[in-house]
């Protein structure tokens, strides 16, 4: 068995053990009157939704930081105009995190 296989299933067994985990954190006592499985909801989309933005703004900053200095590398004339669109989107990508970071809010102050 190659290590990335192995490394592969620890990390799903790991996430496993997380998964099963978060059931049991948010039981409640019986008869306690409140909506668990919603809370669970709300607040298992809030921390998926802000780690999947996070995952997503960090690869799409890496990637455009990327381009623009192998785009600076390969022309260093070229760098003030590759420098201010690369800072605009960087600026974009940004903004999307922190709308996810604001919608992630507002789910758990639902709870």
């Amino acid at each position: 068995m190659n290590r990335i296989s192995r490394l592969t299933k620890v990390f799903a067994f790991a996430m496993f053990l997380v998964l099963a985990s978060t059931s049991m954190a948010f039981a409640e006592a019986p008869g306690a009157g409140g909506d668990g499985s919603a809370k669970t909801g709300i607040a298992l989309a809030a921390g998926i939704a802000i780690g999947v933005a996070a995952l997503g703004g960090a690869l799409g900053q890496g990637r455009s930081v990327a381009a623009a200095l192998e785009g600076i590398a390969r022309n260093p004339g070229a760098s003030g105009k590759i420098l201010v669109p690369m800072i605009l989107g960087l600026a974009l990508i940004e903004s999307l995190v922190i709308y996810a970071l604001i919608i992630a809010f507002s789910l758990t102050g639902k709870l």
